[in-house]
């Protein structure tokens, strides 16, 4: 294509009055070969203005991405566009010519070209890229040097997560080219400037991709690892400018090092040879370096704060392992308080933000992601550690903290800092002995004053002191209400907006640890609450949603006057955050808005015994909902759905049976990724409500829908494996309502057995769609099924299914699939025209498969009865503390397989229909480590009327009676189905036919004492009893 007219279109690309036209010029001439050379040919001319080259090179880049990959070409469907193979030709020979000598703007872009093109063509097509490479790293240019060293990078990374055997077309490359840029790194060792810095930096970054998973041995040898590890500790141990983050990228670097290759306990088998070296060979020669870096800061030389953070990450991790413990031992309480405690002291960076913009103050404390790469956060992780691992550590450094605490000449910000670690050591300090008993008389004498100070930020970090210390056993009640009360008045009274929300979360963390406490707050709930909602809207923080939820469970009674108030506000707090989050999008808006639909679906879940109170809050909910669904905030599709089935749970208004429209329409719009997050409110429309569902054909053709294009379409198989559940529900729920629709059902699931399955699950839930049909009425599957017939065959797919059904009997799991499975076959062995197609090969497993089903029943019910107990030990508290480690120690990561096997013999399976304990031998073990999970599926939360605790429908019952009514009634086909049971096999026959008895004794004593109870004859009571003696009286 002429490169003027290419250079034109683009021009015209960036004037608004053009724009729309020149994309559909660039539209139509896209797929011309010779159109992406040339583009990329136009990128590269400087003597066209940059704004042109850099629309070109983002439209080269959108290209490469959609279109360089060859697509798979579906027989009668349009053909897939891709980048011609000549074109493809071309760029490859000239991409990396064109990064190396590109604009910094234009080189990003092609950037991430080289990126693509690696993921397709390399090794394949592309070995050239290494040589190019491996030239341009030899030349002096340095603009070249770090063009080249980005395609590397390109090329590292796109095998970062690949496994040693993907790996190798990069080892070999490697080979040659690790070599050169460790080489060139040397050379600009000496060199000071900012472009030589860039370009170190650039080489870690590669190495830190090349090494940061995997660790190839066979190319990183010992003697190459001391060389980099040499150039490292180079880097590190020399001053850097404030404005240079190299030094990040090589603690980066030292990091996974240590952390992943240097601990030999936590390290895959083929490491750790290599991890026991670098143990003992670098650990003294990094940790020098890092304790240098450590002493610059304590004497207030600057450090970043990234770079310290990664110091402190990677002593605290040298801390568990006692030969580096050895090295640092001597120095660790000079850090503890020339490092750690200046770290977690307030700054005037807090202070200032605290008084300019509190909302970002604690945005910032409350932020996860800040955790990160905070060395605050780092200090506080060390400190917990050494306090928790090492001997003394926590005695000396509790003895400096009480230095603090007890100078009167201690600054406020001193004081912060001392509570600080106080807090960050608190679950140490209350399990051993010597602090135990006295944390509570330290709590009332240097934590309760700081919440009267007049410093914010003392008051606040009184509040997160006590959440810390909130699991701790008062002695003196006096002391608990004190700390209820000032935590309180904090959340009610305070003016400082930070001191508020700390105050929120401690009286969670109270109420939640501290059985007294519930009593204690009762009377001031309702403002709690209110007070909670207000701050909840002005900082739009997260962890409030957590305490309002919370509030919520704990007082649900004493809300009841405020729980439409407290729905109501909170619906317009979530609009606030999601009209704002337009403008400032940001995940901690996210979070924040879902936790408020967790709040209101909470509220929603504690009130639902309260009909005139749901009657209220349900048009607020739906409003909120409505928002959600009409706009299309997928973000909040999940939240939605269980705010729809909170709502669904006991009765169903005319407005939910609007939801349920538009429920559906935005699963034809964009739901189909989240047809398992509806799954629970379409179960509740079709069972709270059965009539007003099947009264509207709509909702039933809706409810097909969803099901078949699941069914048919990408979304995965567990998607698929809810889809035909909920068939199932709609058939068992809606027995002789809905004759017109199993033809459809039927043939919908059958249709997916003939295409790939991956699953058992998948497939036995398709089958169990076709036995629920047979339960429904067995005349009209049999009807069904005779007019569909195999693929390529003429045969119908009765005898085939029946084959299948029995074939897969071992793959029904769970209680309701079992039950459904025994009671489909009673049903195939009593309806003559079924059990007409049943092959004599097959016959002879129908009722040993029913007694396999049977004996996982007899497991299943016992496993439910076992849940149901919801046994808990409380396990006593001791003072011995494992996690401590002599000098000699490491600290190993290691898993007891005891306490495996001890955790899941206590879950055994007990006798049936009895529930008790077990112990079996070791033989067994095996077997029941998939006794668990076996007994109860995924979907059985999806309960069907076989499912109801009042049901009259017992398998074992029906069993009995169709086996019986067929000994009677048509002996020779009994005797076709009996004759040839093993003695095993017959006893266990003959169990479930006592089994029967039983269950129909209980059940019918169960009905008798619920209508009144058993009644007995009148009789006159004697007032005397004559035992053939005197009469006593």
């Amino acid at each position: 294509m002429d490169a003027n007219k290419l250079i034109e279109i683009l021009r015209a690309t960036m004037d608004p009055n053009q724009r729309e036209a020149a994309e559909k010029q660039l539209e139509q001439v896209h797929k011309i070969i010779g159109f992406a050379p040339s583009l990329l040919q136009v990128v590269m001319m400087n003597t066209v203005e940059l704004p042109v080259r850099q629309a070109g090179v983002i439209y080269l880049k959108n290209m490469v991405a959609q279109f360089w990959q060859d697509k798979e070409q579906e027989p009668g469907k349009p053909l897939i566009f891709t980048i011609h193979e000549q074109d493809r030709a071309m760029i490859r020979d000239s991409i990396v010519d064109a990064l190396v000598y590109a604009a910094d703007l234009i080189r990003v872009q092609l950037a991430v070209c080289v990126s693509n093109i690696v993921k397709y063509d390399f090794p394949g097509k592309w070995t050239g890229i290494v040589d190019k490479i491996s030239v341009y790293l030899q030349m002096n240019d340095t603009n070249v040097c770090m063009g080249s060293l980005l395609c590397l990078y390109q090329l590292v990374k796109n095998f970062e997560y690949k496994n040693s055997e993907e790996r190798s077309p990069l080892n070999e490359a490697m080979n040659m080219l690790l070599p050169m840029i460790y080489q060139r790194c040397v050379q600009l060792l000496p060199d000071p400037s900012e472009v030589s810095a860039l370009l170190q930096k650039q080489i870690l970054k590669i190495f830190f991709a090349l090494i940061q998973y995997f660790l190839p041995l066979n190319l990183i040898t010992r003697d190459v690892f001391s060389q980099w590890m040499e150039l490292l500790r180079n880097i590190v141990g020399r001053p850097i400018p404030e404005d240079y983050n190299g030094m990040g990228y090589t603690l980066n670097l030292v990091d996974p090092c240590g952390v992943v290759y240097g601990s030999p306990d936590g390290v895959a088998p083929e490491y750790q040879e290599f991890s026991k070296y670098y143990l003992k060979t670098y650990t003294a020669g990094i940790l020098e370096v890092l304790l240098k870096m450590l002493d610059q800061y304590r004497q207030k030389v600057f450090v970043s704060p990234r770079v310290l953070q990664l110091t402190l990450n990677y002593i605290n991790e040298a801390v568990s392992h006692s030969l580096s413990w050895k090295l640092l031992k001597p120095h660790m309480l000079c850090i503890v308080q020339d490092v750690v405690f200046p770290l977690m002291c307030s700054t005037d960076r807090d202070e200032e933000l605290w008084n300019t913009d509190p909302h970002e103050y604690i945005r910032m404390k409350f932020d996860v992601f800040e955790d990160f790469i905070s060395p605050v956060t780092a200090a506080q992780t060390l400190l917990h550690s050494i306090a928790k691992k090492r001997k003394d550590m926590l005695q000396k450094s509790m003895e400096f903290v009480m230095s603090v605490l007890t100078n009167l000449t201690s600054a406020p910000r001193q004081i912060d800092g001392a509570l600080h670690m106080v807090g960050t050591v608190a679950d140490v300090l209350l399990k051993r002995k010597l602090y135990k008993e006295e944390m509570e008389s330290i709590l009332v004498a240097y934590v309760y004053p700081h919440f009267q100070s007049e410093h914010g930020f003392m008051r606040a970090r009184a509040c997160w002191v006590m959440h810390y210390f909130c699991s701790m056993r008062f002695q003196n009640e006096v002391n608990l209400i004190t700390a209820l009360q000032l935590t309180q008045n904090a959340l009610l009274s305070d003016k400082e907006l930070p001191v508020k929300v700390e105050a929120a979360v401690a009286l969670q963390m109270l109420i939640t640890n501290q059985e007294r406490a519930e009593k204690h707050l009762e009377p001031h709930i309702k403002p709690i609450a209110l007070e909670l909602l207000k701050i909840l809207r002005e900082t739009e923080n997260d962890d409030l949603t957590n305490v309002m939820q919370k509030i919520v469970c704990t007082y649900t009674q004493q809300l009841l006057p405020i729980a439409v108030e407290m729905t109501q506000h909170l619906a317009q707090t979530f609009t606030q955050v999601i009209n704002s989050s337009g403008e400032d999008s940001s995940d901690e808006k996210t979070i924040t808005a879902m936790g408020i639909l967790n709040t209101m679906d909470t509220i929603l879940s504690v009130m639902e015994d309260h009909k005139d109170i749901m009657a209220h809050l349900e048009p607020i909910v739906l409003n909120v909902i409505g928002l959600i669904l009409t706009q299309s905030v997928i973000e909040f599709y999940e939240e939605s759905m269980s705010l729809i089935y909170s709502l669904s749970s006991n009765t169903i208004s005319s407005d939910m049976w609007k939801v349920f429209e538009l429920m559906y329409q935005t699963f034809l719009k964009d739901g189909f990724d989240f047809f398992t997050d509806m799954m629970p409110a379409l179960h509740n429309f079709v069972r709270v409500d059965t009539q007003a569902f099947v009264s509207n054909e709509n909702h039933l053709l809706a409810i097909f829908n969803m099901c078949k294009a699941t069914l048919n379409g990408e979304g995965g198989e567990d998607a698929e494996c809810h889809a035909a559940k909920l068939l199932e529900v709609v058939i068992l729920q809606c027995k002789g309502m809905i004759d017109q629709c199993i033809p459809s059902f039927v043939e919908l699931v059958l249709g997916r057995l003939t295409r790939e399955v991956k699953t058992s699950e998948l497939r036995t839930m398709c089958l169990q769609v076709v036995i629920a049909a047979l339960y429904y009425n067995p005349i009209l599957l049999y009807e069904t099924l005779e007019k569909i017939f195999v693929p390529n065959s003429t045969d119908a797919i009765t005898t085939h299914f029946i084959s299948q059904w029995i074939h897969d009997t071992d793959c029904f799991l769970g209680l309701h699939d079992r039950k459904m499975c025994v009671v489909g076959m009673c049903s195939l062995i009593s309806t003559p025209s079924l059990r007409s197609k049943v092959n004599n090969e097959v016959v002879q497993k129908v009722v040993p498969s029913m007694l396999l089903l049977f004996d996982g029943l007899k497991r299943a019910y016992a496993y439910k009865a076992q849940e149901e107990e919801g046994e808990s030990d409380d396990e006593d508290e001791e003072d011995y503390d494992p996690d401590v480690l002599g000098s000699d120690e490491d600290d190993v990561n290691e898993e007891y397989p005891e306490l495996s096997k001890v955790s899941r013999e206590i879950k055994k399976k007990s006798p049936f229909p009895v529930t008790s304990s077990s112990i079996v031998d070791d033989d067994e073990a095996t077997d029941d480590e998939e006794y668990e999970e076996a007994e109860e599926t995924a979907l059985e939360g999806y309960t069907t009327p076989l499912d109801d605790d009042e049901t009259t429908i017992d398998e074992y019952i029906i069993f009995k009676e169709v086996m019986n009514g067929l000994k009677t009634t048509d002996p020779n086909w009994y005797n076709i189905l009996t004759s040839h049971l093993t003695a095993e096999q017959q006893r266990a026959f003959e169990e479930v036919m006592v089994l029967a008895d039983q269950r129909k004794a209980a059940a019918e004593s169960k009905r008798i004492e619920k209508s009144g109870g058993y009644v007995f004859q009148n009789q006159t009571v004697p007032t005397s009893f004559n035992f053939g003696g005197t009469p006593l009286s």
